[in-house]
Parts: C-alpha cells; sequence; structure tokens
C-alpha cells in the first residue's frame, strides 16, 4: 500500500506541474506585460547571481585543470591539457555546475519567497485587487530564469576558462596568447552551441519548478521550508535529467 500511495502522490505532482506548466504557455505571453517587474527579476535573479557562480567557476577551472595535468603528464599528452580543459568546461561541467548553484541560490529563493505570500495571504490579495498574481509572480521569474542562466552560462565559462589558464601556469608556463590559441583552434561550434541550448532548458526548469512549489505551498511556515527544499531537490534532478537528454540529441545529430 505504501508503494501504491508513494507512486499515487508523485503522479498527481506530475499532474499538477503539467497543469502549471500549461497555465505558464496559456497566459504568459498575452498582454497585459509586467516588463519592469521582468526587468526587476532579470537583475534580482541574474545580476546578483554572477558573484557566486563566477567564484565558483574560477575555482573549477583551477581545480579541474590541477586534478587532470597528472594523468595527462603520463599519458605524454600535457601539451593538449589547455584543449582538453576547454572543451570539458563549455560542453559540459560548466553548463551543469553553474545551473546546479543557479537552482541552489535561485530556485530555494524563489520557492520560499512566493510560499510566504501564499501563506499569508499576499496572493489572494492581489487577485482581489484586480491583478494577475500568475503573471506578476510567476511568468516574470520564470522568464528571467530562462534568459538570465545562458548569460550567466558564458560569463562562467569565461571565468573558467581564466582560472584553467592560472591552473595550467601553476606547474609550468604557457603564455596568455598560447593558451587561448589552443583554446579557440579545439573548440567547435559543436562545442558551443548545444551547451548554450541546453542552458536555456535548464533556466526554464529551475524558474518553474521554484514558482510551482512556492505558489502551490500549503500548511504555513514549515510548507514555506518545504517548498524552497523541495524546489532545490527537484530542480536539480531535472537538471540532470535535461541534460542526459540534451547528450541523446547531440549524439543523434552528430555534434
Amino acid at each position: 500500500m505504501s508503494i501504491r500511495s508513494d507512486l499515487k502522490s508523485f503522479l498527481d505532482v506530475c499532474g499538477e506541474l503539467f497543469r502549471f506548466n500549461s497555465r505558464f504557455f496559456t497566459y504568459g505571453f498575452k498582454p497585459p506585460y509586467e516588463f519592469p517587474e521582468f526587468l526587476k527579476q532579470c537583475y534580482v535573479i541574474g545580476y546578483k547571481s554572477l558573484p557566486l557562480i563566477g567564484l565558483t567557476a574560477f575555482i573549477m577551472g583551477i581545480v579541474l585543470t590541477m586534478q587532470l595535468r597528472p594523468s595527462m603528464a603520463d599519458y605524454g599528452v600535457e601539451s593538449q591539457l589547455p584543449a582538453i580543459v576547454a572543451i570539458a568546461i563549455v560542453r559540459e561541467v560548466g553548463p551543469v555546475i553553474t545551473a546546479l548553484i543557479f537552482a541552489g541560490k535561485i530556485g530555494s529563493s524563489i520557492g520560499a519567497e512566493l510560499g510566504s505570500m501564499k501563506v499569508t495571504e499576499q496572493i489572494d490579495a492581489m487577485e482581489v485587487s484586480g491583478t494577475n498574481p500568475f503573471m506578476y509572480l510567476v511568468v516574470t521569474r520564470v522568464l528571467a530564469c530562462t534568459f538570465m542562466l545562458p548569460i550567466l552560462v558564458m560569463l562562467g565559462d569565461a571565468i573558467s576558462l581564466y582560472g584553467a589558464y592560472l591552473g595550467v601556469n601553476i606547474h609550468s608556463n604557457t603564455s596568455f596568447k598560447l593558451f587561448w590559441s589552443q583554446v579557440f583552434n579545439n573548440l567547435v561550434f559543436g562545442d558551443v552551441l548545444p551547451a548554450f541550448i541546453k542552458s536555456f532548458f535548464f533556466g526554464f526548469a529551475v524558474g518553474l519548478i521554484g514558482s510551482y512549489k512556492g505558489y502551490t505551498s500549503t500548511k504555513g511556515t514549515e510548507g514555506v521550508g518545504r517548498s524552497a527544499n523541495s524546489a532545490v531537490v527537484v530542480s536539480s534532478v531535472m537538471i540532470f535529467i535535461i541534460d542526459l537528454l540534451a547528450v541523446q540529441v547531440t549524439n543523434i545529430w552528430g555534434l
């Protein structure tokens, strides 16, 4: 009975999330548009996340370079270290790690913020006053996450590659020009495009799940904490699922 109950609860949540997603596409692109709120959320979600993501990307570039160096030196291909690190960061490590950090910071923030508004009946008050809370609270945050995460991924990749340059020069002396020439000579369009496209889906998943968990929060302050926690967990799982699907699609297309 416990397994059947858990399965039923899981399917119920999937159905509710699908309806929430359908509501977003039904009402999300109809006027009136909340453009000022969208710009505000872009600033909060994108700009204010850059220091954390930049620091994480910088450390990731150094650590990845230092971890790969001994193995590549054993096989006599240490000279290819900048190229290998660049491909790993741009294709996979950069987008996924950035999306996970983004889910932890923004997903929990959206879940907690909307959850607090839900349990304190602020969302109901917006409906009474004639404001569409779904457009104002959900659509703006989902769109901001969708458009800001790819920008953060590109900036994070650049910062991470600079960290990789410093990591390469810890045990050797590679010029700045030589490092970047090796990076750009080995990166191809098929490395950059799939990572850029899937980051849109990462951002959409984080924004949608965080908004859904907060918008449907119940049980007072306890529910707010639960919404913030589950938003991070479910968003992180969805990032890995989307990444798996993206890898399969790019392999089929030969990218």
